[in-house]
């Protein structure tokens, strides 16, 4: 049946409830992981899928007939999907949900099925469906939705009081703001106190509410530090007076931002703590530079480190004699005062001299910089170029291969 789309707004609890999807193209892999987030329970009806939806097979999520959709196949269905590349089997789907009184939605035909997919806007807890007689016309629809919401600050009602009396992990990525997580992004936005890092995006900072109180937790290397029992008790305190406190940090919180300290403390104080994960230095400031850590016949390993403190440091929990026998990526993070020291103990544990090496400087920053060297030449590049933190050091083949990336 074909006709004007007009169609009536619901939402449909589909938790627990049998959804079939037929097809196993693209289409039903978008759809399929949104009808799971629903609480559905999804019968997939498809010669063949895609390898994300056979994931999800292989993991139990959805259920897979892996055969041509016949009659019948929709019995006990709540809703439908008709996602096949054939219009004439979409046709026979639709009509039998019909017959069924299920409601059904064609991927091919969207005026010819009983139900219309609507492009959504997500917002924590709350979602905005927008609907329209036409693909082209809905999907820029939300996308004005979604801007005005994003202007407005608007979230779910509830989700403001809901965060009152907790705290968030923020990881802040590597620097540049728009590398920041959506999730992040959000939290920030609800804050009524930021305990913000150094090394944490400090542009969104400046687009909070004018009563946020903004606590400096400033680690400048070798200098003036905010003591991390004094960081705790901040994020504690000001929880227990019915706040929403983010603490903002650069990178991810759980790598060597001291995250799970903070989460310890909070769960000792019976603190509802959350973490959103960041973009980690470690692995994307490389990959600005066009160095990936690992690279196919070249290595299989890459080993993370932290190296503020020296080799041979009796508080060192590093064995240098190991990594310069490996034959992987080396990233050093908060190891630019130590770096020489780091080299000649690889060189002395057996890393050849020659072993390519490159120090990035304000990884995604507008100010980004990559000196490439060697392990041998590591100390004089790091005195000659003035080097000074932020700056991540990776050594290993990787850092030799020729530069394919053009900054924008």
């Amino acid at each position: 049946m074909i006709r004007p789309v007009n169609p009536y707004p619901v939402g449909l609890d589909l938790e627990g409830r049998r959804v079939v999807v037929i097809g196993g193209g693209s289409v039903a892999q978008r759809r399929i992981p949104v009808l799971l987030e629903s609480g559905a329970v999804v019968h997939l009806v498809s010669p063949e899928i895609t390898p994300t939806l056979q994931g999800l097979v292989d993991s139990g999520r959805i259920r897979w007939e892996a055969r041509e959709y016949r009659s019948g196949d929709l019995e006990g269905a709540w809703y439908v999907v008709a996602a096949t590349k054939d219009s004439l089997v979409n046709a026979r789907v639709a009509a039998e949900a019909e017959q069924d009184r299920t409601f059904c939605v064609r991927s091919d035909a969207v005026n010819s099925g009983t139900a219309v997919t609507p492009a959504v806007v997500r917002r924590d807890e709350m979602v905005v469906a927008v609907l329209t007689g036409d693909r082209a016309r809905t999907a820029e629809a939300r996308d004005v939705v979604a801007r005005a919401l994003s202007d407005a600050g608007a979230e779910a009602p509830e989700v403001e009081e809901r965060l009152r009396g907790t705290v968030a992990l923020v990881g802040g990525g590597p620097g540049a703001d728009d590398l920041m997580t959506v999730r992040g992004r959000r939290l920030l936005a609800r804050a009524d106190v930021v305990v913000a890092d150094r090394l944490a995006p400090q542009r969104p900072l400046g687009e909070l509410r004018s009563d946020v109180e903004i606590v400096d937790a400033a680690k400048i290397p070798y200098g003036r530090s905010m003591a991390q029992d004094a960081i705790n008790r901040v994020l504690v305190d000001r929880a227990r007076e019915g706040k929403f406190v983010v603490r903002l940090k650069g990178g991810d919180p759980f790598l060597y931002g001291r995250g799970y300290e903070e989460a310890h403390a909070c769960a000792e104080a019976g603190i509802p703590c959350t973490v959103v994960p960041g973009v980690s230095s470690a692995l994307s400031v490389p990959a600005l530079a066009g160095i990936p850590v690992s690279n196919r016949g070249m290595t299989h390993e890459v080993t993370i480190v932290s190296g503020h403190l020296p080799p041979g440091h009796p508080g060192s929990l590093v064995d240098w004699e190991a990594l310069a026998r490996m034959r992987g990526t080396l990233v050093v993070l908060m190891g630019v005062k130590n770096s020489p020291a780091i080299a000649d103990s690889l060189m002395a544990g057996g890393r050849s001299p020659e072993t390519p090496a490159a120090i990035i400087v304000d990884g995604s920053l507008d100010g980004q910089v990559t000196h490439r060297c060697t392990v041998g030449t590591m100390a004089t590049t790091l005195t000659d170029r003035g080097v000074r933190p932020p700056a991540i050091v990776v050594v290993g083949e990787v850092a030799g291969l020729p530069q394919v990336l053009t900054r924008a």
